[in-house]
């Protein structure tokens, strides 16, 4: 039982030790992560649209001229489960044009739901 103890206090102090190391593990966004349901201010929610409108562009999913595009509208909306922050993107030149409006959807307190060009 002692040297069951002792291993166990020693796994701890291992865990402990390396925990500081954990962060950098997380990708970019991670600060655009959130707990309880405080709702986000205005310009919080913006600024983690932009983050991830540039890992979209950095990713590949959308095309390069979205990079430099500003936010056009920010609202709350009534989503399937609840209150929902909506941002609307317009992007006159996208080289597909039914996909030229992105919107993408966070929680009140400001995580990120999704992104998609339709809106809903």
């Amino acid at each position: 039982m002692r040297k069951f103890s002792t291993i166990t206090a020693n796994l701890f102090a291992a865990a402990l030790t390396a925990a500081p190391s954990l962060p950098s593990w997380a990708d970019k966004g991670g600060s655009c992560h959130f707990h309880g349901t405080k709702p986000a201010a205005e310009a919080t929610v913006v600024g983690c649209a932009d983050a991830r409108r540039d890992a979209l562009v950095k990713s590949g999913k959308l095309h390069a001229s979205w990079s430099s595009i500003k936010h056009e509208k920010i609202e709350q909306v009534d989503g399937k489960k609840g209150k929902e922050w909506k941002l609307s993107y317009k992007n006159p030149a996208s080289p597909e044009k039914d996909k030229a409006a992105l919107y993408m959807f966070f929680t009140p307190p400001g995580n990120f739901i999704a992104a998609n060009h339709s809106g809903k």
